[in-house]
């Protein structure tokens, strides 16, 4: 019998799941949860990388006294899925240097402007990199922290024991292993590679300092093996000293492979604190536009994607506003007709990726003495998110991806109201997954792969997934062609607001630093 344990390690929660792979089936769960660092000033996101390792120690000791001693025997390989981006920085001695700035941080926003201007302009980067510099990603952030903290960057070029640059799954690899890491998926998410040569982007790392070279991992297949665990970790978790760790990679990655999106045709939406919809890609997909990332995947493909900022950010803000729990939060929504009466939420509450707007904040549209009320207020935040979700949808459409079908993962997959409207606005048919916890799922599996690799190189993920992988038709939403028309006009609507209130955003902010 192969037991595989697959981890995804998030902004709220770490998550582990324990598959069997001869029965097709879990075995068992654990989440334990982790919080951001308060008191950080607006735009800074950041989390201490040791709540991160305290709590994959909590899920793994867990999910093992779960299915008891004998079968973690069995046990044969973990996969670690993480969220995107996150800047890990460790001196020589393999101690973080100072707290992760997060996929969510947006304070680098004067980076990716000084990073672009270097590169020669934002069609220059696209050349050069494939991906623009936004404030999520990893770039901007290590320019940040030189110009920001400089004694924090230099510790890691101390002279005769360099540190390392890694992100929060390399983190997590190396904290099993021992050993410093980084494959194509997650690593396209940094702006610092060449994501159609799949190697580092010479023109990238000195335009932030050429000694980063020396302290970035080598790049690596996403089948390679990290390593096995390290005897003391073997130990504590009561596996076999043998167990391998894949090379895992970004949440997204996790995902997809988690929800059998290793081939074309399928696309997923990620439904999270965050949300993206990707689809697998045989060559890179670069949006002249800079609005699609055009990352590699976790399976040597690619991954063109789209990232929103604010998803279950807004819903659940409003359903804290109410004090309403999710089956009474999903029933307000379900209580009122497609548009919520007129009332339009746009929901930046914490910025924005796509549009790239950072700085951007939430605004309402229609507000009456009937619509200023809680159900109103639940559904216009839940049309809001996904038509934010949708305006990358149909981006990633001009591309040549087309969505006949959307296999939904996340939070906001759990609610039968919320899936509903996603059909309806998407105009596609929408289903989700037996096994929520995607991300989870496609770090075993990858595992599962990763050790098959070893002994037979053709093996292919595909066939995995098609076994492993399975959707939920019961619980499947096909669009209502009148609600679609209806939704089609809120997104123009949407659309237009987004663009018009970026000069209220920019005024905001040159308020905000005239005050400091």
């Amino acid at each position: 019998m192969s037991l595989f344990i697959g981890i995804d390690s998030g902004t709220q929660s770490t998550k582990a799941v324990v598959l069997d792979l001869e029965q097709r089936k879990t075995l068992a769960r654990a989440q334990a949860p982790h919080a951001l660092i308060e008191g950080l000033p607006a735009g800074h996101m950041e989390q201490h990388p040791r709540d991160w390792t305290q709590a994959l120690d909590t899920v793994i000791a867990a999910v093992v006294s779960k299915i008891g001693s004998r079968r973690a025997k069995q046990v044969r390989g973990i996969g670690i899925s993480g969220q995107q981006h996150g800047l890990v920085v460790l001196d020589a001695a393999g101690e973080p240097i100072r707290p992760a700035k997060l996929w969510c941080d947006t304070s680098t926003a004067k980076e990716c402007a000084l990073l672009t201007a270097k590169l020669g302009g934002a069609k220059a980067v696209l050349r050069k990199t494939g991906v623009p510099f936004l404030p999520g990603y990893t770039a901007p952030k290590l320019l940040w922290l030189k110009r920001n903290e400089p004694a924090n960057f230099r510790r890691l070029f101390a002279k005769g024991a360099l540190g390392k640059v890694l992100l929060p799954h390399d983190y997590l690899n190396f904290y099993l292993t021992g050993r410093a890491f980084m494959e194509y998926g997650d690593a396209s998410g940094t702006a610092l590679m060449d994501v159609r040569r799949r190697q580092w982007s010479r023109a990238a790392i000195d335009a932030i300092d050429p000694r980063l070279a020396e302290v970035l991992p080598p790049l690596s297949r996403s089948d390679e093996i990290v390593g096995t665990l390290l005897p003391q970790i073997a130990r504590r978790y009561g596996l076999p000293a043998d167990t391998i760790v894949s090379a895992g990679g970004g949440d997204n990655m996790m995902g997809a492979i988690g929800t059998g999106n290793v081939r074309a045709g399928v696309v997923t939406a990620s439904f999270g604190t965050s949300g993206t919809i990707y689809a697998y890609a045989q060559k890179p997909v670069v949006d002249p536009e800079g609005e699609i990332a055009a990352f590699c995947d976790s399976t040597d493909g690619w991954l063109p994607l789209l990232c929103t900022m604010n998803v279950t950010t807004a819903t659940e803000a409003v359903r804290g506003l109410f004090g309403q729990d999710h089956a009474a939060f999903n029933d307000a929504v379900a209580s009122l007709p497609a548009g919520a009466d007129g009332l339009v939420f746009l929901p930046y509450l914490a910025g924005e990726r796509t549009p790239n707007v950072p700085n951007g904040t939430g605004a309402l549209l229609g507000l009456t003495t009937h619509t200023l009320s809680a159900a109103h207020l639940a559904r216009a935040a839940m049309e809001g998110v996904t038509l934010g979700m949708n305006y990358g949808l149909r981006r990633l459409a001009k591309l040549g991806v087309d969505a006949k079908e959307i296999r939904v993962t996340g939070g906001g997959a759990r609610s039968s109201a919320w899936r509903q409207i996603m059909a309806d606005v998407f105009g596609a048919r929408v289903v989700p997954m037996v096994e929520d916890e995607g991300a989870a799922l496609g770090g075993a599996i990858q595992a599962a792969w990763a050790l098959q690799r070893q002994t037979d190189p053709k093996a292919k993920i595909s066939a995995l997934t098609d076994a492993l992988v399975a959707v939920d038709e019961a619980r499947a939403c096909k669009p209502d062609k009148h609600r679609h028309a209806l939704y089609s006009q809120l997104q123009a609507v949407q659309d237009k607001l987004s663009l018009n209130l970026r000069d209220l955003f920019t005024l905001q902010e040159a308020n905000r630093a005239r005050s400091k």
